[in-house]
């Protein structure tokens, strides 16, 4: 059992933006289900790519460039890229419309087999999304860090965030408020840690009724 009730963790939040409305505003709201499953395998493959490419880069630069890997990557239809040759990968590295980091252009195939197995398994990338239980986020962060590429790390918390799927994301703040109630003592990466992360965000959506986006946010509104 977490010491800590959401309640005394929302009120701390309500002092430091000086009131209720102001920190509601603050909340994301996630897409629904039927939303989630509504959203076209390429959109999923697109915005996985966005997140790998802004990791450890200038998300400013990315989102200049974004129409140029839009246009190279063809609209990011996951089954031709699935299917890329080296050549394709070569040509791709020299392409000046998009930043031309190898392994991350590498990466993009990858991805690209791995959302078209996600389809294959339950229709499509925004169905299997959608159906897994946010009891088990960290399940699915462990899975896409397996099966994907280069999405260990914040990178598939942030694509999943904008994507509008429910999750939380364990930012600076995040992490400074989950050590300050006990429930880690250093940024969560093992197993274990992520299991009592877990386990707390649990707790805390029974009490509260709210998922983990906006205890997410309230968390590190808490900072």
């Amino acid at each position: 059992m977490i010491k800590t009730s959401f309640a005394d963790i929302w009120q701390t939040a309500v002092d430091k933006k000086g009131g209720e409305q102001a920190l509601q505003t603050l909340l994301p709201v996630p897409k629904s289900i039927a939303d989630l499953q509504a959203i076209p395998d390429d959109r999923w493959l697109s915005d996985m790519t966005r997140r790998v490419f802004q990791a450890g880069f200038s998300w400013k630069v990315v989102e200049a460039k974004w129409s140029g890997f839009e246009a190279a990557f063809d609209g990011f239809k996951p089954a031709p890229l699935a299917f890329m040759s080296d050549d394709d990968l070569d040509r791709l590295v020299g392409d000046q419309r998009i930043i031309r980091n190898g392994q991350k252009i590498k990466a993009v195939r990858a991805n690209a087999a791995f959302v078209l197995e996600l389809a294959q398994e339950q229709g499509s990338a925004g169905t299997f999304y959608a159906n897994w239980p946010s009891e088990n986020f960290v399940g699915l962060l462990e899975l896409m860090k397996k099966r994907g590429s280069r999405l260990g790390g914040a990178t598939a918390q942030y694509h999943l965030r904008m994507m509008g799927r429910d999750g939380f994301i364990l930012s600076g703040d995040v992490v400074t408020a989950l050590t300050r109630y006990g429930i880690v003592d250093k940024p969560p990466t093992g197993k274990t840690a992520l299991n009592k992360t877990q386990e707390a965000f649990n707790q805390w959506m029974a009490e509260s009724g709210r998922g983990l986006s906006q205890i997410s946010r309230t968390l590190a509104a808490t900072v």
